[in-house]
C-alpha cells in the first residue's frame, strides 16, 4: 500500500455523457423534505454520470455501475444527482481487474459544485481510508480516521471479492463500517448534506476496474 498517494494524483469528476445539468438540480430538489428511502439497483443509468475517454470508462450495465480506470495515479469518481443529510449509507464494491494497490468506495455528502465531499475508500489488499476533501482534492485532503490508510481485517482483498460498505452519518456523528465490522468513527460538521457518488482510484498502476451495486440510502430509525 502506497500511504503517500496525495504526491502527484490527479483527480477529475465525470463530465455528463447521459444527462444535463437541469436534470441533477431537479433530481436534488426533488429529495427536499423529510428523506424518503433510496435504493440504486444500477438496473438502468439514471442520473448518474457516465462515459468514457482515454483515462476511464464508467457505464451502467448487467445491474452494476462498471467503473474502470485505465491511468496511472488518478482518482475518479462519479455522483448520482441526488440530496442526502442523515441517513444510513451503503454500497456493495467489487474488484474484478487490476493491481490490488488501489482505492474504491463511496462518497458521501457531496457538493457538486464546490467538489467538497466526505470519502471512504477501501483498499484491494485490505486497507481503509476515511477523510475529507475540498475542491476535489485540489484545496484540502484530511484524514479524518486516523493520519493515512488503516490496515484491517475487515476488508476481504483481492480480485472477485464483496465487500459493503456502510456510513451511519446523523448530524456530526460518523461511524464506519466494512462488513458489517466498525471500521472508524469521527465527530466532524465539516459538511452536513449533499449528493452521493462512487470512486475508483489508480496508486500506480492503471486497469482498476471496480463494480459496484446496491447503494442504498436509508434514513435513522
Amino acid at each position: 500500500m502506497n500511504t503517500d498517494f496525495e504526491k502527484g494524483l490527479a483527480m477529475r469528476k465525470f463530465l455528463f455523457t447521459l444527462v444535463v445539468l437541469s436534470l441533477v438540480l431537479l433530481s436534488a430538489a426533488a429529495c427536499g423534505g423529510a428523506q424518503q428511502p433510496f435504493l440504486e439497483t444500477f438496473d438502468a443509468p439514471g442520473d448518474w454520470r457516465t462515459g468514457s475517454d482515454i483515462d476511464v470508462e464508467g457505464e451502467v450495465q448487467e445491474g452494476v455501475f462498471d467503473f474502470l480506470v485505465k491511468a496511472d495515479d488518478m482518482l475518479i469518481w462519479t455522483t448520482a444527482g441526488k440530496e442526502f443529510g442523515d441517513g444510513i449509507y451503503e454500497v456493495e464494491a467489487t474488484q474484478v481487474e487490476g493491481p490490488l494497490d488501489n482505492g474504491y468506495g463511496m462518497l458521501f455528502r457531496v457538493d457538486d459544485e464546490t467538489d467538497d465531499f466526505y470519502l471512504f475508500e477501501i483498499s484491494g489488499d485490505g486497507f481503509v481510508w476515511i477523510g475529507r476533501y475540498r475542491n476535489g482534492g485540489n484545496d484540502e485532503i484530511e484524514p479524518i480516521v486516523g493520519e493515512s490508510w488503516l490496515e484491517s481485517t475487515a476488508v476481504t482483498p483481492g480480485l472477485n471479492n464483496n465487500n459493503t460498505l456502510r456510513v451511519r452519518a446523523e448530524s456530526a456523528n460518523l461511524i464506519f463500517y466494512v462488513n458489517d465490522q466498525e471500521v472508524g468513527r469521527v465527530t466532524d460538521d465539516t459538511f452536513s448534506k449533499g449528493d452521493i457518488g462512487l470512486m475508483v482510484r489508480t496508486l500506480g498502476a492503471g486497469g482498476v476496474r471496480v463494480q459496484f451495486d446496491n447503494f442504498s440510502v436509508n434514513p435513522i430509525e
